[in-house]
């Protein structure tokens, strides 16, 4: 656990956050203004500082990454990995960084990503298969999903709908069959020391994603990118019983605010008891946040 994180005066974790444009938050994204419409976010272009003083502010804290679409879009993030990396470092109280690898990279991707953990302290890894542009079972994959099981490190994976070229002629050329969470229950069984997280409640596929994390122990499920006023029954009973210990609070900030989803996640029928494992609890232990407990038995 990093030492300036007090978790004591954490309320929630937020799993899921984007930083977009340039390290100064500027951006000329058409893109990303179509999002902003399709989401109804007033500012989709954010920096680490910015975000950090928000967070700091409500005692939160935010894993935040760039996305890699390099072998699409010929572009590398922006930012990059390495300037994330750099700029949660200053913010280390609050800001938890994910690196971004482009799957299509190939072996250098595998290298990127040891390269990330080990010299900038990245937690975790972030896919988005209809982004990038691949299967989650594809076996040119394997390899990166190696490195993360190697590494110790979740794997962030985008499930269901998206918002990354919704009302754009042709979807931006976005093809949603990418995403499908049943995708990720070959990756769970050929590497199951893996933590996975199912990015988004999977509209239109949410059963399958019910079921995946039912069945692997180590597949998690975000909350992020819906308002909780829209979540489906299925996905509001398994997370306030059986998936209760596998949910996970997630906003998709900037394009949604944590203020608006935990107002809404307010009004939804939630036992007491489940509520913070949501909010906080589950990240805590998937992130490995807190110091190991103390064993009394091995002292004379």
């Amino acid at each position: 656990m990093d030492a300036r994180i007090d978790l004591d005066t954490i309320v929630a974790i937020d799993i899921h956050t984007h930083v977009h444009g340039s390290v100064c938050g500027d951006t000329d994204s058409e893109r990303l203004r179509a999002m902003g419409e399709y989401f109804g976010a007033r500012d989709t272009a954010t920096n680490v500082h910015e975000m950090a003083a928000y967070y700091r502010e409500r005692n939160m804290l935010a894993v935040i990454f760039p996305i890699d679409t390099y072998t699409v879009s010929g572009d590398d993030p922006l930012p990059s990995n390495e300037e994330v990396g750099e700029l949660a470092a200053e913010h280390r109280d609050v800001v938890i960084p994910f690196a971004s690898v482009d799957p299509g990279r190939g072996k250098a991707g595998v290298k990127m990503l040891h390269r990330l953990v080990a010299e900038y302290g990245m937690r975790g890894l972030k896919l988005h298969p209809s982004a990038q542009e691949f299967y989650p079972n594809d076996r040119r994959v394997y390899p990166l999903y190696a490195a993360a099981e190697e590494l110790g490190i979740p794997v962030l994976i985008h499930t269901g709908h998206t918002g990354v070229g919704a009302g754009e002629p042709g979807g931006g050329g976005v093809r949603l069959k990418y995403s499908n969470p049943m995708l990720v229950d070959d990756v769970a069984v050929d590497f199951p020391q893996l933590s996975i997280i199912l990015a988004h409640p999977s509209f239109p596929w949410q059963d399958e994603a019910l079921s995946v994390a039912r069945h692997k122990p180590l597949v998690y499920i975000d909350l992020s990118g819906w308002s909780p006023k829209y979540f489906p029954e299925s996905l509001v009973g398994h997370a306030n019983s059986m998936l209760q210990d596998k949910v996970l609070f997630g906003s998709d900030y900037p394009l949604l605010t944590p203020d608006r989803w935990l107002a809404d996640f307010a009004k939804l029928d939630m036992k007491p008891s489940v509520v913070p494992k949501i909010l906080k609890d589950n990240a805590v232990r998937l992130l490995g946040l807190a110091p190991p407990p103390t064993d009394h038995s091995l002292r004379s």
